[in-house]
């Protein structure tokens, strides 16, 4: 096991609009996954990680108890996920996954913010080839044998594990699964009683594109600009 392959990360917001903007990501999904399994996360596996999830951003417990009510209310809002695709400056690919009640909207914003930040819109496929959607799990090390922990977790999906930090510079565990073995894997590691300090659908590039300092800072404003939209959950890219 070693360091885990993660590309540079552009993380451009101030702290407490980073925070807001993951409240409101983590609130979609607690519809979507409410609205599509129900609200007890006993059964509901897509419920437990949202939770998880909210735990890892400091996301307090009233307004993910309000979330899920939000869910079960009648006006409450249908929430589509579309992903778009598209180029950044310098031949970057770009993924944006969106949640979105108005995807005229939506589409109409995402095509603004690339022609702003020196992109292009694509087609669906244009760029999606160039990356794996894969889950991936992040788990505190402490009191783990990461070795037997790896060979045990291979027979449930697990492609990788490796070590990074979190944004803090804390050491963190990586797990990698397959989309397809992405539930396996977390059932695996419940039934081990090890808790995730997240667990995500991620899509993960088969190769990435060398940048300058200048060329990678063109590229992170565009992705800034994208982050910042409101119906925008998440943004990937294979800038290396």
């Amino acid at each position: 096991m070693g360091r885990i392959f993660e590309v540079r990360k552009a993380t451009m917001f101030a702290r407490w609009d980073r925070m807001a903007k993951q409240f409101t990501r983590i609130g979609k999904e607690i519809a979507i996954a409410v609205k599509a399994g129900g609200p007890d996360p006993a059964t509901n596996p897509a419920l437990r990680r949202c939770f998880q999830n909210a735990k890892s951003v400091n996301m307090p417990k009233d307004r993910v108890e309000a979330a899920i009510k939000r869910a079960q209310g009648k006006e409450m809002d249908n929430y589509e996920e579309i992903l778009y695709e598209g180029y950044a400056p310098h031949g970057v690919a770009i993924l944006v996954e969106t949640a979105t009640d108005n995807h005229v909207r939506t589409v109409a914003n995402v095509k603004s913010h690339f022609n702003k930040g020196g992109g292009a819109l694509g087609n669906s496929g244009s760029v999606s080839f160039q990356f794996n959607k894969m889950g991936v799990f992040k788990l505190n090390p402490a009191g783990l044998n990461t070795e037997d922990l790896e060979l045990e977790l291979i027979d449930f999906g697990l492609e990788e594990m490796g070590e990074s930090t979190d944004d803090n510079g804390n050491p963190i565990l990586v797990l990698r699964s397959a989309f397809v073995d992405f539930g396996k894997l977390q059932k695996a590691l419940e039934d081990k009683g090890i808790t995730p300090l997240s667990s995500e659908l991620e899509w993960i590039p088969s190769t990435t594109v060398p940048v300058t300092d200048v060329q990678a800072e063109e590229v992170s404003k565009l992705i800034e600009r994208l982050e910042q939209d409101e119906d925008v959950s998440k943004v990937f890219h294979n800038m290396g």
